[in-house]
């Protein structure tokens, strides 16, 4: 069996780059898509404003104190989705196997494509250059024989990168990768790691099945296969979504149980409109906590009924805040989601793939 062609595209900056492109007045300014209140978050950043730390995910406050010249820009979540479909109508001339990750980032199986391209990396090119030249945008892509490679690779040499991970050249390339950039390893992890001794994909790979099993459960054995050029993931055509969920960052941080519950209240009432909006049912219920220091918990609860509705999913809530101490540590975030879907009746044929956006606060899995 010939191995696989998979490509990686990675927008650079999409969000910001977007409103560069659309406002010719933000070109080559810092620039932050997001608020700038003080409880406002930095939803994405220019290449301008990250020379200066600034990222996505930080406090507005203190991406203002890293760049004092940083220009906030309202985000305009309708026009992402839009600029976000004609880039796959781009991805779709050349293959119809397309897993999305978000607006901005997919992999592409383009083993057998459209044009008949016999090498992955000018299927690559060809689509960077078509996003530069029909939309404006800037996109990094990287390529290789399966999904974790190509991911590493696409951002390799950002922004504006093309980077090719070869199968003969894979185990070396692997050896000097820093723990950070394995795929699923986050700074919790990656300080696991190093207490272990574990730094790059050499000492990653020095490390038993067993040992990395004992130390890091199920993701374990995803590490070993990793660090062995090992991924046998297909590209993904179809997803049928998995969760929805809803977050609200709080004016004020708050410890009060009365007021706590009045949040949750609104955090549930505004999940149940959403759920309905979508005709979503699931039976996991996902409370988040994100306190005054940015440390977060999760805590979760399965019930055999769907929840779908506030007279269940509150008490339930509840219950599940009572499991969380916040009486000298006052929360700054609550988050709700639905999972776990009982019932899959739909053809997942007909079904497609739709990020779910919650006007920059988007309910993600920390990886």
């Amino acid at each position: 069996m010939s191995e696989r062609k998979i490509i990686h595209i990675d927008m650079d900056a999409f969000y910001a780059s977007v409103e560069q492109r659309d406002n010719p007045d933000l070109r080559g300014r810092p620039i932050a898509v997001g608020h700038a209140g003080e409880r406002g978050v930095v939803a994405a950043a220019s290449y301008e404003a990250r020379k200066y730390g600034v990222h996505s995910a930080m406090s507005s406050q203190k991406a203002m104190r890293l760049c004092p010249e940083l220009i906030f820009i309202p985000g305009r979540m309708e026009v992402y989705k839009e600029v976000s479909g004609q880039i796959h109508e781009i991805f779709r001339e050349h293959t119809d196997i397309i897993e999305p990750l978000s607006l901005d980032e997919a992999f592409l199986d383009v083993t057998e494509n459209k044009k008949n391209i016999p090498l992955a990396v000018d299927i690559a090119r060809d689509i960077k250059q078509q996003i530069r030249t029909d939309l404006g945008l800037v996109a990094s892509a990287g390529v290789s024989y399966n999904k974790f490679l190509a991911k590493v690779a696409s951002d390799y040499r950002k922004p504006n990168g093309l980077c090719t991970i070869h199968p003969d050249q894979a185990l070396d390339f692997i050896a000097r990768l820093p723990i950070e950039s394995f795929w699923g390893v986050g700074p919790v992890t990656a300080k696991r790691m190093h207490a272990l001794g574990i730094h790059d994909g050499a000492h990653l790979r020095a490390w038993s099945l067993d040992g990395l099993t004992r130390e890091f459960g199920k993701a374990g054995a995803l590490y070993y296969n990793f660090s062995r050029g090992i991924d046998l993931r297909p590209v993904e055509a179809v997803r049928v979504r998995k969760s929805i969920g809803c977050e609200r960052t709080l004016e004020h941080d708050i410890s009060n149980r009365s007021s706590v519950v009045i949040e949750l209240y609104h955090t549930a009432q505004e999940l149940i409109n959403r759920l309905s909006a979508k005709d979503f049912q699931g039976n996991t219920l996902t409370l988040k906590v994100k306190f005054h220091d940015f440390t977060q918990i999760t805590r979760s609860i399965t019930q055999p009924c769907k929840l779908t509705t506030l007279d269940v999913i509150l008490p339930l809530a509840k219950r599940l805040l009572a499991e969380v101490e916040y009486e000298n540590h006052p929360i700054r975030l609550l988050g709700l989601s639905v999972s776990n879907p009982r019932e899959q009746e739909e053809d997942t044929r007909s079904v497609t793939w739709e990020q779910l956006t919650l006007e920059f606060e988007e309910w993600k899995e920390d990886v």
